[in-house]
This record gives C-alpha cells, sequence and structure tokens, in this order.
C-alpha cells in the first residue's frame, strides 16, 4: 500500500510531465546562455523524473530530472557525492487547482527551469556544481552577472553533507 506522500509525489511527477510534453519553453532559437557561461542543457525535455517536490513556503510543484548519468547514479545509489558528469534539472511550476478536481494541486504558471551541473574540476568553489536557471516561458536567463551563483550556493550550503543536493531520488518499485 503506498503512503499518501508516495501518492502525492507520484502524482506530482506525472502532470508535470504531461505540462512538459505540452508546454513550449524556448523559440527555434532558444534561450541565451546564463550570466556564468552555462547552456540550457539539449534534450533536458527528454529526460527522466529522479523526484517530485512540493513546496508550501511559495506554493510550487517542482518536477527534478536527469541525464542518463543521473538516473543511473540515482538507480545504483550513488549520489553522494554524484559523480562528474551528472546533470540535474528542475522544472517549476505555481500551484493551481485543477477545475474538475478542487483537491488536486496541479502545475498552473510555469516560473523556472533551473540546473546543477557535475563537475569537480571546473566548479571547486561550489562544490563542484555549476549553477543556472532560466525564467518563464521565455526562458530568461537568471543572473546579472556570474556571481549569481553565490546565491545559488548559499542556498545549497545547509546540504553540503548531501553533495550540496535537495533532491532524495524517488524510490521505484
Amino acid at each position: 500500500m503506498q503512503s499518501t506522500a508516495s501518492k502525492r509525489i507520484l502524482t506530482v511527477a506525472a502532470l508535470g510531465l504531461v505540462v512538459l510534453a505540452r508546454a513550449p519553453f524556448a523559440d527555434e532559437h532558444g534561450p541565451g546562455a546564463a550570466p556564468n557561461g552555462i547552456s540550457l542543457p539539449e534534450g533536458y525535455k527528454d529526460w527522466r523524473v529522479v523526484a517530485a517536490s512540493h513546496r508550501d513556503d511559495n506554493n510550487t510543484l517542482r518536477v527534478i530530472l536527469g541525464n542518463d548519468m543521473a538516473i543511473e547514479a540515482a538507480r545504483a545509489g550513488n549520489t553522494n557525492p554524484w559523480p562528474d558528469g551528472v546533470i540535474l534539472g528542475k522544472l517549476v511550476w505555481k500551484d493551481a487547482r485543477h477545475e474538475a478536481w478542487e483537491k488536486a494541486v496541479v502545475p498552473g504558471e510555469f516560473v523556472h527551469a533551473e540546473f546543477m551541473i557535475k563537475d569537480t574540476g571546473k566548479w571547486p568553489a561550489t562544490g563542484g556544481w555549476g549553477y543556472a536557471r532560466w525564467k518563464g516561458m521565455d526562458q530568461k536567463p537568471y543572473g546579472k552577472d556570474a556571481s549569481f551563483v553565490d546565491e545559488c550556493h548559499g542556498c545549497h550550503t545547509p546540504v553540503k553533507d548531501n553533495d550540496y543536493v535537495f533532491t532524495r531520488p524517488a524510490a521505484i518499485p
């Protein structure tokens, strides 16, 4: 028997994938690079789900995706530390209510896509992670200059002992 929390995570993940499959994220030329030079990863819309989460503080649903290397690491329990080459992506939507099922929280307005790229040689000052974010449906790169990563890394410092990653890969039977 699945717990209510497990059912909620699976529901959020499934709904996120439906929205992801139907939503246009950028024009045909794609969004620009983040101020630190990181480009929006190609093919991320086809990545698999690592986990899902809900934040009560800002009323957002999140689907955490991973490249193939991230999925392999998550399934093998090789996440502390995550191996170099892993990319984790987080797609974030504001909470909305399903019009035919008021108790269902579903993805509403798209907020942003953010990515963490593991490369211990390239980003040693931030625990081996490169950070980037693109805001809104037009995927505008976040940050005025490359120092925006200080904000990202500062937020992730409380989970330093978990390789700076909040996400706990969802268990799949």
